[in-house]
């Protein structure tokens, strides 16, 4: 339809009204001035960027958001925290200086991930390096970060692909320099191809950067690898940046509760299908449905789905056979929301009712798991509560006759490793295995998130315990965040973890 130039004139007004707003910081990062009409206006970066944006996803994303609830304050924020953990760490190793006496300059520099490819031209589901998500928000591969700390001015200098439309026509848009610079609030950014020439300037600087080519093998050969050839000192990065990762902001546990919440109801809505023999594909299908169907980006890693003896191996992920009415399954299971991941464990009967001896071995499961939960607390460490676990487990074991009940309590926690041969739990985050940098000796801290997670495990050719326990196989897994006071916050608590709500949950399919 052909339309007057009057009214067209009238339409660019309104619209322009309507995306321009004085109070936003993604319209105050509009950085060309043109005029339209009279009314004078910046230039908008390409509506459709390589990520979501408040414009193309006005249902997740609100002004000044660069990932759904994390603002380009926080990530700044996150950005500024790191530059004083690096001056910190200067000044406590004694520092340096360089060759003309001048306090030395620091440069950190973290590469995103690249697009990784399982055949010929057909990529895997792209995942971003999480400590580059972490201080950008960046979700496109192929970028990088430099921050320059003091004595410079501290800054964050954005490195991200150039535009290309040959590309974008396969491969769908990318955010270019103006895109990415509004959605993230840094005002220094450049194409990806000039990241070695930023670096040939900052030469003679102290870099902070983890020396493996493993995160992106081709920024580092071309761009990384003739800078670090100069003989610069390089110290690593990571434990600075896991260590920021590891306190959760009150928006991020936002968005691990949002991962809990469509965890479990995951686990019901596959509970429910509990009516006897059933393949562990379809419960599979049927957990990673209910996942994304109920807002996840994807499951979090390969969920372990296992019937019957077949939960005694731990990481049990073929998840191709028959669970038999009368066994149980043990689902090890958990999705990835906006960055943040869930990890939840639940064992069940597949036939909805527990045997006597089903019932006996997850009870005594779940005691030591609620009694692990309540030690969940701020100066507690992971390794404490893990002892204790051994401690409870020895325990249960005399309890159930699976050792003498005469057993010394040395004895006890040596048969409880045997059958319990995991920790209790591990740091969680941005990944299920969040934050490997940091020991589990130290005390917890608020705002740390970990999992709690016993088990006990019993093969059907263990000839040392009573022939009931054969073949059985119990884990008890939910997701924690240190509070203050108040006790933990238990982000999987809606997932069915008592007998009775457990065989409710299945009676309703």
């Amino acid at each position: 339809m052909l339309t007057s130039p009057n009214i067209f004139k009238s339409a660019v007004l309104l619209v322009s009204r309507f995306v321009w707003s004085p109070g936003c910081v993604w319209c105050q990062k509009r950085n060309v001035v043109v005029k339209t009409g009279g009314l004078k206006q910046t230039k908008v970066p390409p509506r459709y960027l390589g990520q979501p944006s408040p414009f193309t996803h006005p249902h997740l994303l609100k002004h000044g958001e660069v990932t759904p609830g994390l603002t380009q304050a926080e990530y700044e924020l996150r950005r500024h925290k790191l530059a004083a953990l690096i001056a910190a760490q200067t000044e406590k190793l004694g520092g340096g200086s360089l060759r003309n006496g001048a306090p030395p300059s620091h440069v950190a520099v973290i590469l995103s991930h690249p697009t990784r490819y399982m055949t010929n031209d057909i990529p895997y589901p792209f995942h971003q390096n999480q400590d580059f998500l972490y201080l950008t928000g960046i979700l496109e591969p192929d970028s990088a970060l430099i921050l320059c700390c003091p004595p410079r001015q501290e800054r964050a200098i954005l490195f991200v692909p150039r535009r290309d439309p040959s590309r974008e026509l396969w491969d769908g848009p990318r955010s270019g320099k103006d895109g990415a610079s509004a959605l993230t609030g840094v005002e220094r950014v450049h194409s990806t191809e000039e990241l070695g020439l930023v670096l040939k300037t900052l030469k003679g600087s102290m870099v902070w950067y983890d020396g493996s080519p493993s995160s992106h093998p081709q920024l580092h050969h071309t761009h990384l690898r003739p800078l670090l050839e100069g003989g610069p000192m390089v110290r690593p990065l990571r434990p600075l940046i896991h260590s920021l990762r590891a306190i959760k902001s009150p928006g991020e546990v936002a968005l691990m509760k949002e991962a809990g919440r469509i965890t479990a109801q995951a686990f019901r809505r596959t509970m429910a299908m509990s009516q006897g023999d059933v393949d562990e594909a379809l419960l599979y299908a049927k957990f990673d449905f209910e996942c994304r169907a109920h807002g996840a980006n994807f499951l979090a890693y390969p969920p372990v789905v296992a019937g019957g003896n077949r939960a005694n191996t731990l990481h049990y992920i073929n998840n191709n056979q028959i669970v038999k009415d009368g066994e149980m399954v043990l689902l090890d299971g958990g999705c990835e929301y906006f960055g943040y991941v869930s990890d939840v464990t639940r064992t069940w009967p597949v036939n909805g009712k527990f045997s006597p001896a089903q019932a006996e071995l997850y009870n005594a499961v779940l005691e030591v798991q609620l009694s692990c939960l309540s030690l969940c607390s701020p100066g507690v460490s992971l390794d404490h509560i893990y002892s204790t676990m051994l401690a409870l487990l020895g325990r249960k074991l005399r309890e159930l006759g699976i050792i003498p009940s005469t057993a010394s309590d040395a004895d006890a926690l040596k048969v409880a490793r045997r059958y319990c041969p995991h920790h209790v739990g591990h740091y969680l985050g941005m990944d299920v295995h969040d934050t490997p940098e940091l020991s589990r000796s130290q005390p917890l801290q608020p705002g740390m998130a970990i999992t709690i997670e016993p088990g006990l495990y019993i093969s059907e050719s263990d000839k040392d315990s009573p022939e009931r326990f054969r073949g059985l196989g119990v884990r008890i897994e939910d997701d924690v965040v240190i509070q203050e006071e108040g006790g933990p916050l238990i982000l999987s608590a809606d997932t069915p973890k008592t007998i009775p709500d457990i065989e409710s949950v299945c009676a309703q399919g």
